[in-house]
Parts: structure tokens; C-alpha cells; sequence
């Protein structure tokens, strides 16, 4: 079921809630609260969702459970992680680029663009919270795939924070737990928990939010995530370059070595 109406909303209150974003950037002068920002557009447009259908089932339940547990961790991970840091060197660039008066760029190139985004990405909490067919096994699997990228994402996110808490450790690069097997296991995470929503969404007969995994994949791979992260890391990290040799980027895998060693 789609609800251009309802869905429209949720643009509505996520460009609201970019708009107060924006105003305590100007502030603080740093625009990094958008990353903190981010999951909470999607607990925020759930929540209207729910409140504008008309008849709930047990797939709208499931799918705020799963979307406030996620968008809050991820929330709160990142607010801690950027307490008392300078804003980061990926807006920093962006503001660079896009001075004189970036204060007011940043509206919509930024805030704007982040609440957009999300809009088109919550496309699966949309049709799985307006459907009413009893829950199966579509649903079993998405929550599975949901919990296998949550906990990709928390784990990879605590063991690289306690690595970098370590001071022993700095210069070094982390390939230990969960990123002995994948460079970024948040962003490989992050894709299954979406892939994982899009299946609970096409379980209640959603199937044309389809879009919002793969746009998210493509992100992830292509634009903000291992593409933009991995850009000069090389340069600025000599032994990163051999952690790129024997590592998977995104889909976990034994280290390359490993699997010569196998092999002989």
C-alpha cells in the first residue's frame, strides 16, 4: 500500500527537523550533527507513518521496534564518538569548497540533502507500516538479516572505538574481531539492516520500495562510505595499503592470506 499523502508528511517533518539541525550547526559551527542526525529522520518518519494510517498491523509494531533500536544506537554512537571533536574533516572540505556564506549553503547541501535522502530511503518503513497482512516467513527473514546487520554494525563500531581509545594503537591500523574479515563491517551492517527492512516491507506487499536498499548499497560503496573513507586513508596510513591487499572492502571474507595458505 502507498500513500502519497502520508508519505509526503514525512518529507514534511524531515525537512523540519533539517531545518533545526541546521540552526544549532550555525551555532556551534558544525555541520558533523547531521551524522547524528541521520538515523533519527528515520525513527521520525515511522513514527508519523504511524500515526497517519488509518488501521495498524503487527508489521507497523515490528518495524518501529526494529527502526527505534537501531536509529537510537547508531544516534547515540555517533554523538558520543563527536563530543568534543572539531567538526569532521569531510565537512570541513565541504565547507572549503563552498565558502564565502557556507552557513547558508549548508541548508540545503547538507541538512536539506541528508533529509531528502532519507525520505526516499524510508520508502520500506512507509509500506510495511500501511500493511495489514499477518506476519510470515518474509518477515522472520528480514528480522533476521536486520539482526545479523545490527550486530555487524554495533560490534564493528565498539571494537574500532576501543581501538582507537587505546593510545598504544595509534598510527596502527585495526584489523582485529569483526575487521580482520571486512574493512567496514558498519557498512556492510548497515546495508543488511536495510536489506533486512526492505524484506519485512515486501512481506506486507511492498515491493516498489526496492529502491531504498539500493540506493543505501550504493551510497555505502559508491559515494559516503568505503569510496569516500578510503580515498587518501592510503596516504595518510602507509599499512593501510597492505590492510587493503588481504581484506575484503565490504562482504566479509577470510583475509586473503589466509585463504593461500588454505589453498597450498
Amino acid at each position: 500500500m502507498f500513500n502519497l499523502s502520508i508519505y509526503a508528511t514525512g518529507l514534511l517533518v524531515g525537512l523540519l527537523l533539517a531545518l533545526l539541525g541546521w540552526l544549532v550547526s550555525i551555532k556551534k559551527q558544525d555541520v558533523s550533527i547531521v551524522d547524528s542526525m541521520w538515523s533519527l529522520f528515520f525513527l521520525l518518519m515511522t513514527l508519523v507513518y504511524i500515526a497517519m494510517a488509518q488501521t495498524l498491523g503487527e508489521r507497523a509494531t515490528l518495524m518501529l521496534f526494529l527502526v527505534a533500536v537501531w536509529a537510537v544506537r547508531l544516534s547515540l554512537f555517533i554523538s558520543l564518538r563527536n563530543w568534543g571533536e572539531p567538526e569532521d574533516r569531510r565537512y570541513q572540505a565541504i565547507r572549503a569548497d563552498n565558502e564565502p556564506n557556507f552557513w547558508f549553503k549548508s541548508l540545503y547541501i547538507v541538512f536539506g540533502l541528508q533529509a531528502f535522502l532519507a525520505w526516499v530511503i524510508s520508502l520500506p518503513l512507509l509500506g510495511a507500516t500501511l500493511s495489514t497482512p499477518p506476519l510470515g516467513w518474509l518477515d522472520l527473514a528480514g528480522s533476521a538479516l536486520w539482526l545479523l546487520g545490527f550486530g555487524f554494525e554495533a560490534i564493528g563500531d565498539q571494537q574500532l572505538a576501543s581501538f582507537k581509545a587505546d593510545h598504544r594503537q595509534a598510527g596502527q591500523v585495526m584489523d582485529r574481531g569483526l575487521w580482520r574479515y571486512t574493512r567496514h563491517p558498519n557498512y556492510f551492517g548497515e546495508a543488511c539492516v536495510w536489506w533486512g527492512f526492505w524484506l519485512i516491507a515486501l512481506a506486507g506487499g511492498a515491493w516498489w520500495s526496492l529502491i531504498a536498499p539500493i540506493l543505501v548499497t550504493f551510497l555505502l560503496l559508491r559515494v559516503s562510505g568505503v569510496r569516500l573513507l578510503e580515498s587518501d586513508i592510503a596516504e595518510r596510513r602507509p599499512a593501510y595499503a597492505d590492510y587493503i591487499r588481504r581484506t575484503n572492502a565490504f562482504f566479509p571474507g577470510p583475509p586473503k592470506t589466509q585463504r593461500s595458505e588454505s589453498s597450498s
